[in-house]
């Protein structure tokens, strides 16, 4: 774990937060890029659950929202964390840990200090509070969402205004939520702003078991397409003493993380029709669904598939990282799969105090830029340049020699077998996007080096 917080930094994926003024604890902030992974990431979400669908629209809802809203759902009542303090440290921390078990296991003493003297249990609402206008009193008061799926919800009737969708269908959306939890750590799988990816997926109730074994399996499809083996994945269904104050059956995929084995990634939940039969009401509008064709008027219920883009970021990571010793030397590469890598290609002179070398080299990246996300990289000898992409790992590098100057060929260099071939200019851009496509590099040509 250590290693991969280590490459987040010096490779320009994920910075600590505010670290220049010493940090705040548990943010953090990407870089250059882990911008560009997590947008991969989200690009790969919303084309596979948005739009190569017809039974799903998008929304993008607000951050800060009518604080009736968070009654109304039950958050301000039932979304409850219990805070012990150490008495020796003052370390405050959660009571209640969830294991690898079904049920809840208490903390005696402080995971920090060791010792057993804690203060009484204390009930703490995990939402932070803000003000509106320039009073601050509770007339004023909102909160930052700790989640986002409210916002679909009382948009639900402007969706069937707008678009009349026919059951079962869902809305989904994508944006940060804010908790301000308590155990923090574990660099950034649980922190006080991360972004969830969720769906909202309305049906009748006698269907709810077949839809919720639906979404299990397209969560787990669409996450092992990432990348990610098989083995390190398993679902977990949730205890009683568990549950969520709107849930009635949930189970969370869980990933086999290197700090503590398998933690919660992602939650699917049948959330009936709490929420929006709680909104109907608590608002005075009528949220139920009119069957179009026997004019029926109902509340919908609801299977909710949640994911989180921070955790995601994170199994990607720990899947992805090798290490191995090549020619005595350690080299370390994340093996990304090509769509999610930040970089596709990375465009180098052999070196960089040859004008011409670096002339010819410049024109080869003016061409493959419009088509890729590429790289520019004259620092340093050839060898730590390929190096310091694979750390970064980035799917192909093309070097321009004194043979480029010659026949206006260049070697093209795979990232995961380090093999090189020899590739006419006017030829890259069909071969790198034959490797983004999943060729396999030994079609692509003869391997000189």
């Amino acid at each position: 774990m250590s290693k991969i917080v280590s490459l987040c930094k010096r490779r320009g994926f994920i910075y600590p937060g505010s670290d220049i003024y010493g940090g705040l604890a548990n943010t953090f902030d990407f870089g250059p890029l882990g911008v560009e992974l997590a947008n991969n990431i989200k690009k790969s979400w919303w084309k596979r659950f948005v739009q190569d669908r017809d039974d799903m629209y998008g929304l993008d809802g607000g951050i800060l929202m009518n604080p009736k809203i968070w009654e109304a759902s039950g958050h301000t009542q039932g979304f409850i964390d219990v805070l012990v303090e150490c008495k020796k440290c003052h370390y405050r921390f959660r009571q209640d840990e969830i294991g690898n078990s079904k049920s809840k296991t208490l903390i005696s003493k402080c995971p920090k200090c060791g010792n057993d003297q804690l203060t009484e249990p204390k009930k703490f609402v995990p939402m932070f509070k803000t003000f509106i206008g320039p009073v601050e009193n509770s007339s004023s008061m909102a909160y930052l969402r700790p989640e986002t799926a409210q916002a679909i919800f009382v948009n639900f009737k402007n969706i069937i205004d707008s678009f009349h969708p026919e059951i079962p269908f869902g809305i989904a959306q994508m944006g940060k939520a804010f908790r301000n939890e308590i155990t923090l750590g574990n660099f950034i799988f649980r922190k006080l702003e991360f972004e969830q990816m969720e769906i909202e997926y309305f049906i009748k109730e006698k269907d709810w078991e077949k839809y919720f074994e639906y979404w299990k399996k397209q969560m787990e499809e669409w996450f092992l397409g990432l990348g990610i083996k098989k083995k390190n994945i398993r679902w977990r269904e949730h205890g009683k003493d568990e549950l969520s104050h709107y849930s009635k059956h949930t189970e969370d995929l869980e990933y086999n993380f290197p700090f503590g084995g398998f933690k919660e990634l992602y939650g699917l939940a049948y959330r009936t029709d709490y929420d929006l039969k709680n909104h109907s009401e608590k608002s005075g509008k009528d949220l139920r669904y009119t069957d179009l064709e026997t004019n029926e008027k109902f509340y919908p219920h609801v299977i909710e598939p949640s994911f989180g883009l921070e955790r995601t970021m994170l199994a990607i990571f720990s899947e992805a990282y090798y290490e191995e010793e090549v020619r005595g030397e350690k080299r370390v590469v994340l093996r990304l799969k090509p769509e999610l890598a930040p970089i596709k290609v990375a465009v180098f002179p052999l070196l960089a105090n040859k004008p011409e070398l670096i002339k010819k080299a410049r024109k080869v990246y003016e061409l493959l830029k419009p088509n890729f996300a590429a790289t520019w990289d004259d620092r340093g000898n050839i060898g730590k340049r390929y190096y310091a992409q694979d750390e970064a790992g980035t799917v192909a590098s093309v070097t321009c020699d004194f043979q480029t100057l010659e026949d206006n060929t260049a070697t093209l260099r795979d990232r995961d077998s380090m093999k090189q071939i020899r590739v006419k200019i006017a030829d890259l851009v069909e071969k790198i996007q034959k490797i983004l496509q999943g060729e396999k590099f030994l079609n692509l040509g003869k391997i000189v080096k």
